[in-house]
């Protein structure tokens, strides 16, 4: 499915756009070095915990400023991708844990125990998910995304990069700005600024914006919109200098959200062309069609339009009525920066503490027939408390021969899930539809009819279907039928962690233009954990004792049916067994990681460099029930109940080696970045929907031979193999190029460009711990192939003109940025059905602007030539059919499996007003 055109067009995009249009000024710059850096047009950045010129710091880093966030109207850090072709933002069923990846690697997946593989740090504030920067960000003064692992500084390590937001800080000089945008789906955003002087030492800031905008979906059903926005901010600061030497600077904000999110469509033919015909029947199965698909018929059945089924890209969502995806966010925290020089010595201290929950209710089913829910958010949320503190010491010895630095990192965050995940009043009779209308039973389906099967139909009728015992079979689909509206009542997850490092960074100067710098740090990480469990699906405990014993009969048939009762009514370990019992476990790990860069400026204009870094990130908890155990057997068939099972929610630290060679040239008006690299990750964290529940599993890779796993590439098994723990090594490899450029051939032109091409891999053999156990079978397409959401070639440009308009001291305004992306999948189990082609995205933006730019008219569009795109794909929850030919593996791994997906915005458009005093 490679587009080699859409290849070759990257190739010319990166050759002649732009990543970075302007310049990017450094916020703890003295204000002299501010002024000389922008005159001579030079990029400051503080990746390295000084400020320094980004031509001389020898990281793969992206610097993005106000003008450049201005100009692609990007509100959070989804929108950089635009401008950082090594960055990928997405959000899936929750905004609360969307996900960021840099070279293609990332956390995947909506489970909050999971950290973030490139976390985000606001006015240097590590966030305990990056789905948090997906809030409004305010006034900013610039941000940085910093590729690959940081291993040393930036507060909480991190597996695959980072990005630092940085805010504007209050100035001594008084003045404002406001915005006004008004665009299609009643798009509002009103914003604004005041900042000055208290006095000749105290300076004050404040930040506002309200949002409100209709929703991308239509709930036809419940007559509203969905993925709406109802938002508002409020950061204020005060900056206190009473000396030249000490900077005190403190900050409070807070968020608040109350919208709709996140719906979903189903997939179709249309779509993905792997989702055939032959899934999506228009006339009933009885019995059951070797050419169609069960599940869509018990689905038309129970209410659900086969017109969703073949919508393409269409945002007329399925949803049930009385079913709700309101949601509510609260993020609001306080900080508090020292900045104090003494001498030759500058401490730095940064405490701050934040608090967010967010609650999300769902029609979890995403379809019209009630099966899943989530109640509503003052039920459902999850919430983080977080205290950290950061402190470093940055000095310089032996007449400017080493520059050095040490310090040290604290955090406690207290994180609370709340869930209440139920069956919906329609559970009982889709579960009893979803078997009968396959496999033997289908003859016997009748869907307006108890128990699902034809009228007059008895135990003996079903006993000589399956061979299970007929009493017993009719009793346990009679139970199953009257499952509805039954589930968790409240589950609690708590867990307590505690992280704090020291680490020292240090750049020896060899000589005027050979450095050396060598960084390392020691983590120690512990986490206690706890949960609670409400549950009242009685019907679980009462299948199982009705047909257990059918799981050892001698026909196949009976053995089937019995799984399949206990399975369905069992969903996720949706049992009353769980009622009022409580688990706990802890955690602890530490680990030395760090880095060594060498570098050389070959001249005054070029910096040479190759690093090796070690990274990592902490292992943690699977907030999941349904990682416990299979819901086939009753918890009371192990030893000491759920609580002998909870070291299996437990998942392991996640590790990289990486490395790189680089080359950094600049001379003003151009500027050219190189870089290649290769890292290697051990016990990758990966989280997978299988459509039932949420897989945490490590993934490593395997130096010998596998033991029973797959005989050939068309084995259909879906067995995966174990590894000797002695032979277990990395399990997946990102390698690649990157190129960043920047033109400017005169004073209101720029041109630049980004090109990144990462092949983000597997191995071919891959197990699932760092001990050689197999992978669950439900990932077993991964060997061999890409990781999800990482496209080998991405291309990004911009083109920024701001031509003067005669002599009447007025200018106008030329935008456009691009990006342009190659084919990937976008389900973590790497289904054919999730692939998506190759597409280009632009966003433009024309207008006039005043004298001194004090105000400023602007047409801006973004995803103008309306391309369509999902962000994800996944298994529709519960919704899989029959497996027989032709849906069997490779080519249907899923089987008659359902999916749906989560769309990308359409196109907006609108005009803004700006000014400033």
């Amino acid at each position: 499915m490679k587009s080699y055109t859409s290849l070759r067009a990257m190739a010319l995009l990166g050759a002649g756009m732009a990543l970075v249009p302007t310049a990017a000024w450094a916020q703890d710059a003295d204000t002299t070095e501010d002024d000389q850096a922008q005159a001579e047009n030079v990029i400051i950045v503080t990746a390295q915990g000084r400020s320094q010129a980004l031509a001389d710091v020898p990281v793969a880093i992206s610097a993005i400023n106000a003008e450049t966030l201005l100009n692609s109207g990007a509100n959070d850090i989804r929108a950089l991708n635009q401008v950082a072709p090594s960055l990928l933002v997405s959000s899936t069923g929750s905004e609360a844990n969307g996900s960021a990846r840099i070279r293609g690697i990332g956390t995947v997946g909506d489970n909050p125990g999971l950290e973030s593989s490139v976390p985000v740090f606001i006015d240097g504030v590590y966030r305990s998910r990056s789905g948090i920067g997906l809030n409004e960000l305010g006034e900013i003064d610039r941000i940085e995304v910093q590729r690959g692992p940081q291993g040393t500084l930036g507060g909480r390590n991190s597996s695959a990069g980072l990005i630092s937001i940085f805010s504007k800080k209050p100035e001594f000089t008084f003045g404002g700005t406001g915005e006004v945008t008004y665009g299609n789906y009643d798009f509002v955003r009103i914003g604004g600024s005041v900042t000055g002087p208290i006095s000749d030492t105290l300076a004050a800031r404040v930040d506002g914006i309200l949002v409100k905008r209709d929703g991308f979906y239509f709930d036809p059903a419940n007559n509203t919109d969905v993925n709406d926005r109802d938002r508002y901010f409020v950061r204020g600061q005060l900056l206190f200098e009473p000396t030249p030497d000490i900077s005190v600077r403190l900050i409070g904000d807070y968020t608040f959200r109350e919208e709709k999110c996140c719906a979903a469509t189903y997939v179709d033919n249309s779509v993905n062309p792997f989702i055939g015909s032959l899934n999506n029947p228009s006339t009933p199965l009885t019995p059951l069609s070797p050419n169609g698909n069960n599940i869509i018929n018990v689905l038309r059945d129970l209410g659900q339009d086969l017109g969703a089924f073949n919508q393409g890209y269409g945002r007329a969502i399925s949803v049930t009525p009385g079913r709700s995806f309101a949601g509510q966010t609260k993020d609001y925290g306080v900080s508090g920066q020292i900045d104090w020089d003494f001498g030759n010595v500058r401490l730095t201290s940064i405490t701050a503490y934040r608090e967010y929950r967010s609650g999300q209710a769902s029609d979890t089913d995403y379809g019209t027939v009630d099966i899943l829910y989530r109640g509503e958010s003052d039920e459902a949320y999850r919430q983080f408390h977080t205290f950290t503190q950061e402190v470093r010491l940055q000095g310089e010895a032996f007449d400017g021969t080493l520059d050095w630095l040490v310090g040290g990192f604290f955090a406690n965050e207290k994180l609370t899930v709340r869930d209440n995940l139920r069956f919906g009043s329609q559970y009982g009779r889709f579960a009893n539809c979803r078997i009968v209308s396959g496999g033997g039973l289908a003859g016997l389906y009748s869907p307006t009819n108890p128990l699902c099967v034809l009228p007059g139909v008895g135990p003996a009728t079903l006993a000589g279907a399956t061979g299970a015992s007929g009493p017993d079979i009719v009793a346990a689909f009679t139970a199953l039928d009257g499952l509805n509206d039954r589930g968790s009542t409240i589950d609690n997850y708590f867990q307590d962690g505690t992280n704090w490092a020291l680490f020292t960074h240090n750049i020896v100067n060899i000589t005027d233009r050979l450095a050396l710098t060598l960084g390392l740090r020691y983590t120690n990480d512990k986490k206690d954990f706890s949960a609670t469990f409400g549950n009242d699906n009685t019907v679980c405990t009462t299948v199982q004792g009705l047909v257990l014993d059918d799981l050892s009969s001698t026909n196949a048939t009976a053995r089937a049916l019995a799984g399949a009762l206990i399975g369905l009514s069992c969903q996720g370990n949706s049992t009353a067994e769980l009622n009022g019992v409580s688990i706990r476990d802890n955690r602890k790990e530490d680990e030395w990681t760090g880095t060594a860069i060498l570098s050389f400026k070959a001249t005054d204009d070029l910096l040479l460099y190759a690093s090796f870094a070690r990274g990592y990130k902490a292992g943690g908890f699977n907030l999941d029930r349904s990682a416990l155990k299979a819901p086939i057997q009753p918890f009371a068939a192990t030893t000491g109940g759920a609580q002998a099972l909870v070291s299996r929610l437990q998942f392991d630290p996640e590790l990289v080696d990486s490395y790189e060679i680089g080359a950094k040239y600049a001379t003003g008006p151009f500027s050219l970045s190189l870089a290649a690299f290769r890292s290697d990750f051990s016990n990758f964290q990966l989280n997978t929907f299988n459509g039932t529940v949420f897989l945490v599993q490590n993934i490593n890779g395997c130096n010998g031979d596998l033991v029973g796993g797959p005989d050939s590439d068309t084995d259909t098994s879906g067995a995966t193999g174990s590894c000797a723990a002695g032979d277990v090594g990395y399990g997946v490899r990102t390698q690649g190029l990157e190129l960043e450029a920047q033109m400017n051939p005169a004073a209101d032109l720029n041109i630049a460009a980004g090109l990144t091409y990462a092949k983000t891999d597997y191995r071919g053999d891959l197990v699932g711990n760092a001990a050689g156990a197999p992978l669950d079978p439900a990932l077993r397409k991964l060997p061999g192939d890409n990781l999800s959401n990482a496209p080998e070639w991405v291309a990004t440009g911009s083109f920024t003109w701001t031509p003067p308009i005669g002599d009447s001291g007025l200018s106008a305004l030329f935008y456009m940025d691009g990006r342009l992306t190659s084919d990937f999948n976008t389900g973590s189990d790497l289904f054919p059905q999730k692939e998506q082609d190759g597409f280009a995205l632009f966003n433009a933006r024309v207008g006039i602007r005043g004298p001194e730019q004090k105000w400023s008219i602007e047409f801006w569009g973004q995803n103008i030539f309306d391309k369509d795109y999902a962000q994800v794909a996944f298994n529709s929850p519960f919704q899989a059919g029959t497996t027989s030919a032709p849906f069997v593996d490779p080519q249907y791994p899923g089987g008659r499996q359902i999916f749906s997906q989560f769309l990308a915005e359409p196109r907006t458009y609108g005009i803004t007003g700006r000014f400033n005093f």
